[in-house]
C-alpha cells in the first residue's frame, strides 16, 4: 500500500487511551489546558470491546507488515483511574492478540499518586514498564502539578517512586517525564530527579506554538532561555558521569554522529505513532492538541479502519517527509538532521499551518551547537579512564556512558590518524580539493565529518596507509572518499572528486557503487534527493528515498529497539578480521540476518539486560563473514576496527546473541588498551588459555578471559531460561567456563607483568567471578565441565611436548 505516491510507513507506536479523566489538574496539560477539548466528550474509560478490537487491528497491522516489535503505552488521563480490572483485561488482550505475531513493548504513563503494589503486581506479572511524571523537587513541581484545590501531589509522587525501587519493582521502571518551566533552578531540578534513580529522563520542552508561544523571562533576548536551562543540565549530567539516561541528550549526541534519534522531538525519522481514544477513534499524536481544536482528528475508529488507513491519513504523511516536509529556513539550517524541524505541533502558526521552523527555534539551534561543541572538546584531549570507569568495565559491562568515553576517545584517534594520512600524502590536485571540502565541511558540518570518522575501517584505512601496506594512491583517495561520504551526510551540494579502485567507489557509512573496471576517477555531487556520480561517459543517480540505480550498494541498517546497527558488506576495508569476508548479500540472505539479529537482541535485552546499553552505544557495525566448511561459528573483533565485529551467520538467535555479547568484550577491551596500559609490553611469555589450542601471550590471554566473562553469563541465562536437554548442555559449559575463567584470573594475576592499572583490572574480574561461584551446579554438570576442561588441557600439553 502507499500513501500519497508513497510506500506506506507502517506504524509501530500506539497510545491507548485507558481513561479520559485525571485526579490531578496540572495547568500546562496539553490535554485539559490546550486548544483541542475534545476529551470531554468522550467516555471515561475505554471499554472491553474497544479494547478487543484495538488490540486486533494492531496485530492484524504487525504482521501485515512483518513487525518485530510494536510499541504500546496505556496512557489517559491517568490510566490508573481505569482499575486493575481494565488494565489487565487491556494487558490480557494486547498480549493475546500479538502471541506469534510479533514482540510486544507494554509501559503506562502514569502521575503515580494511586500507584500502589497491587497495580505493580499486575504490571510485574504482564512486563508492564512504567513511566512517572515528575517536575522536580517540590517548589518546582508543585508549580504546576497539583490537585484541583491546589493541594501538592509531590509526597504522592515520590512515595509511588519508593515502591517502584523496590527490588522486586526495580526492573519495571522505565523512567521520569519532567516538563521544564525556565523559572525552576535547572541544577535542582535535575539533582532531585537524580536522586531518584531513574533509569531514563525524558525533559520536554512545554507544548506550545507561535499562535501561544512559550513563556520566557524577561532578558531572553536571544530566544534561547530553554536552551540556557537545558545546558546547565546537561552540564551537571556530565560532571556526574552520565549517571542516567537523558533522553534529549542522548537524542542530540546519537543525530550529529548520524544515528537516529531517541524522540520525535528532533530528527528527521517519520512519524510511526497513532492514539486510540477512550471511543475507539484513531487520532494523530496528543501534542497535536496544542495547535488548534480538532487538529488530531483523523476521522477514523477501530471498528471500522485498518491502522494501513491510518497510516496513509495526510496528516501521518505529512510527518513522514523528512526534509521535504520541512520550511526552507529548516532546510537551509545546519543543524537541521539533528533538530529535523522540533515536534511537529510546536511549528503550527495560523495561516501557514505546520511549515514553519519550532517556535523553540533558536533554542534548538543553540541546544544542539553548543552541545556538540562541549562533545568534540571534550574529545579534543585524551580522555584518561577513572578508576570507577576502569572498575566498572573490568566487571565485564559497560554502561552508556562509559561507551560513549571509549567512543570519543576512538574518534579523537581516528581524527589523529587522518591527520597523519593527509601529512604524509605527496600533494596531488584530487586530494587537495578533497582536503579543502574536508576541512570546510569539519568547520561547518562537524557532526557529518565525525560520523564518517568513527566508521570503524576508516582507521582500518588509514593505519595501512600508514605501515605502508595499502597502494600509493590509497591514501588520496580514501581522503576524497571521507570527503564525499561527509558532504552527502552533511546535504552538501559540494563536488568531489573521487579516485576509484577496482570499479568501486566507495563510501564509507553509505555504501559503494559499481562504475566499472576501466574508471578511474569519478565526481560526486549531493542533489535534492540524494546525489549524482559522474563516471566518464555515464550519471549515476542514487535517491534516498525511492528507486536506486542498481549499482549502489547501499548499506542496510537495522532499526532495532534502541539500537541501530548496520550490516556492512560493501567496504572493502572490512577484510581485516582474519576470516574472509562475505561479498554482498542478496536479499534473502540480508532478511535472514535482520531476522536474527531482531530474536538476538531481543534474547540479549531480555536474558543479558546488563549487555544491552553499552552494545548499543558501541557496536555500529556487524561484518558478515563466509560461513565455516565444518559449520562451526565463526566471528571475530579486529583489534583497529573499534565498533565492528564480523560474524558468519549462526544457526540460530542465541548462538547470535553469544556471539555478539563475547565479540564486543574484545571491542571495548581494545579501546580500554588503547586508553591505560593494562600490562608491561615487553612481556614475550606465553600463557595456557582454556579456549584455545595454542600458547597466547599476556594480552592474548587478557582478551580471552575478559570475554569470556560474558561467556558465563550467556551460559547461566541460558541455563536458567531453558528446560530439558538444552538447559542440561549450558548447565555444563555455565560450570566449566566459569571454572577455567577464573583460573584464567589467577594465571594473569600471577604472570607478574601487570601494570597497577592492570592488577586493577584483573582483581575486578576476580571480583564478578566470586559472585558467580555462589551459583551451585548439580554433579552430573560439574563431572561434564571437568572431564571437558581435563581433555583440553591434556590435548594442549600433548601438542605442546
Amino acid at each position: 500500500m502507499t500513501a500519497w505516491g508513497r510506500p506506506l510507513v507502517p506504524l509501530r507506536q500506539f497510545v491507548v487511551k485507558m481513561h479520559s479523566r485525571c485526579d490531578l489538574a496540572c495547568d500546562h496539560c496539553y490535554i485539559y489546558e490546550h486548544a483541542d477539548q475534545s476529551w470531554s466528550a468522550r467516555p471515561k474509560v475505554i471499554s472491553p470491546d474497544v479494547l478487543r478490537s484495538a488490540a486486533e487491528r494492531i496485530a492484524e497491522h504487525a504482521a501485515a507488515h512483518g513487525l518485530e516489535t510494536v510499541h504500546v503505552v496505556l496512557h489517559g488521563g491517568e490510566p490508573l483511574l481505569a482499575g486493575h480490572d481494565r488494565l489487565r483485561g487491556a494487558a490480557e488482550g494486547l498480549t493475546t492478540a500479538l502471541d506469534g505475531v510479533c514482540a510486544l513493548d507494554l509501559r503506562i504513563h502514569t502521575n503515580a499518586v494511586t500507584l500502589d503494589e497491587r497495580f505493580l503486581d499486575l504490571f510485574d506479572e504482564f512486563d508492564i514498564k512504567v513511566g512517572v511524571s515528575l517536575d522536580g523537587d517540590k517548589a518546582a513541581n508543585d508549580l504546576h502539578r497539583r490537585y484541583a484545590n491546589g493541594r501538592s501531589s509531590h509526597d504522592r509522587v515520590l512515595r509511588g517512586i519508593a515502591l517502584l525501587d523496590r527490588p522486586r519493582y526495580r526492573h519495571l521502571f522505565a523512567g521520569i517525564l519532567c516538563t521544564i518551566d525556565v523559572r525552576n533552578d535547572p541544577v535542582a531540578v535535575y539533582d532531585a530527579l537524580a536522586e531518584l534513580r531513574p533509569p531514563r529522563v525524558d525533559f520536554l520542552l512545554p507544548h506550545a506554538t507561535w499562535d501561544e508561544p512559550p513563556l520566557r523571562p524577561d532578558g531572553d533576548t536571544d530566544g534561547t532561555a530553554y536552551a540556557r536551562w537545558l545546558l546547565a543540565v546537561y552540564d551537571r549530567w556530565a560532571a556526574d558521569g552520565r549517571p542516567m539516561d537523558v533522553r534529549i541528550f542522548d537524542s542530540v549526541l546519537r543525530t550529529l554522529r548520524g544515528d537516529s534519534s531517541l524522540t520525535e522531538s528532533l530528527g528527521l525519522a517519520p512519524a510511526d505513532l497513532a492514539v486510540i481514544e477512550t471511543d475507539g477513534s484513531f487520532e494523530q499524536a496528543d501534542s497535536l492538541k496544542t495547535a488548534y481544536d480538532g487538529a488530531p482528528v483523523t476521522g477514523m475508529d477501530v471498528i471500522t479502519h485498518s491502522l494501513d488507513e491510518v497510516a496513509a491519513h495526510p496528516g501521518l504523511v505529512a510527518r513522514q517527509q523528512g526534509l521535504d516536509g520541512l520550511s526552507d529556513q529548516c532546510r537551509a539550517c545546519p543543524v537541521v538532521r539533528s533538530c529535523g524541524g522540533g515536534l511537529y505541533a510546536h511549528r503550527y502558526r495560523t495561516g501557514s499551518g505546520f511549515l514553519n521552523p519550532s517556535v523553540y527555534c533558536s533554542d534548538l539551534l543553540r541546544l544542539i551547537t553548543d552541545i556538540r561543541d562541549r562533545h568534540m572538546s571534550d574529545q579534543s584531549v585524551q580522555p584518561a579512564l577513572a578508576d570507577e570507569h576502569l572498575d566498572e568495565l573490568a566487571s565485564g559491562l559497560g554502561s552508556t556512558a562509559t561507551t560513549d568515553l571509549l567512543a570519543g576517545h576512538q574518534l579523537a584517534l581516528g581524527r589523529e590518524l587522518l591527520s597523519l594520512v593527509w601529512h604524509e600524502t605527496p600533494p596531488s590536485e584530487p586530494g587537495a580539493a578533497a582536503w579543502d571540502v574536508l576541512t570546510e565541511l569539519d568547520q561547518e558540518a562537524p557532526e557529518a565529518v565525525d560520523s564518517v570518522l568513527a566508521h570503524p575501517y576508516t582507521r582500518s584505512w588509514a593505519l595501512h596507509c600508514l605501515r605502508g601496506r595499502a597502494k600509493a594512491d590509497s591514501a588520496v583517495r580514501g581522503v576524497a572518499e571521507i570527503a564525499a561520504a561527509a558532504a552527502l551526510r552533511a546535504g552538501r551540494a559540494t563536488t568531489v572528486v573521487v579516485p576509484v579502485h577496482g570499479g568501486l567507489l566507495r563510501l564509507p557509512t553509505l555504501g559503494a557503487l559499481s562504475v566499472g573496471e576501466t574508471v578511474e576517477q569519478v565526481v560526486v555531487r549531493a542533489d535534492a534527493d540524494g546525489f549524482r556520480v559522474l563516471a566518464e561517459d555515464r550519471t549515476y543517480t542514487v535517491a534516498w528515498k525511492g528507486d536506486k540505480d542498481p549499482a549502489w550498494q547501499g548499506l542496510r541498517v537495522h532499526e532495532l529497539d534502541d539500537w541501530s546497527v548496520v550490516l556492512e558488506d560493501t567496504d572493502p576495508w572490512r577484510d581485516c578480521h582474519g576470516h574472509p569476508a562475505h561479498p554482498r548479500l542478496g536479499e534473502d540472505e540480508a532478511e535472514a540476518w535482520r531476522a536474527d539479529l531482531a530474536a538476538a537482541w531481543a534474547w540479549i535485552r531480555r536474558e543479558l539486560p546488563q549487555y544491552a546499553p553499552g552494545i548499543a552505544a558501541g557496536l555500529q557495525v556487524i561484518t558478515p563473514l563466509r560461513p565455516s566448511s565444518d559449520g562451526s561459528d565463526i566471528s571475530s573483533a579486529a583489534r583497529d576496527a573499534f565498533g565492528a565485529v564480523a560474524i558468519a551467520r549462526p544457526a540460530d538467535a542465541e548462538s547470535l546473541a553469544l556471539l555478539l555479547v563475547h565479540e564486543f568484550q574484545h571491542v571495548k577491551l581494545g579501546a580500554v588498551l588503547d586508553l591505560t596500559d593494562l600490562y608491561d609490553p615487553s612481556c614475550d611469555k606465553l600463557f595456557y588459555a582454556p579456549w584455545r589450542p595454542d600458547p597466547r601471550p599476556l594480552e592474548g590471554l587478557l582478551q580471552g578471559t575478559y570475554a569470556h566473562l560474558a561467556v558465563i553469563d550467556f551460559w547461566f541465562a541460558r541455563w536458567r531460561s531453558a528446560d530439558g536437554d538444552t538447559a542440561r548442555k549450558a548447565e555444563v559449559q555455565f560450570s566449566r567456563w566459569r571454572d577455567q575463567t577464573a583460573e584464567a584470573v589467577e594465571t594473569l594475576a600471577g604472570s607478574g607483568a601487570l601494570t597497577p592499572a592492570g592488577e586493577r583490572f584483573v582483581a575486578g574480574m576476580r571480583g564478578t567471578l566470586r559472585g558467580l561461584m555462589t551459583a551451585e551446579v548439580g554433579a552430573e554438570a560439574l563431572r561434564g565441565a571437568r572431564q571437558a576442561a581435563g581433555e583440553h588441557r591434556g590435548a594442549w600439553e600433548a601438542e605442546a611436548r
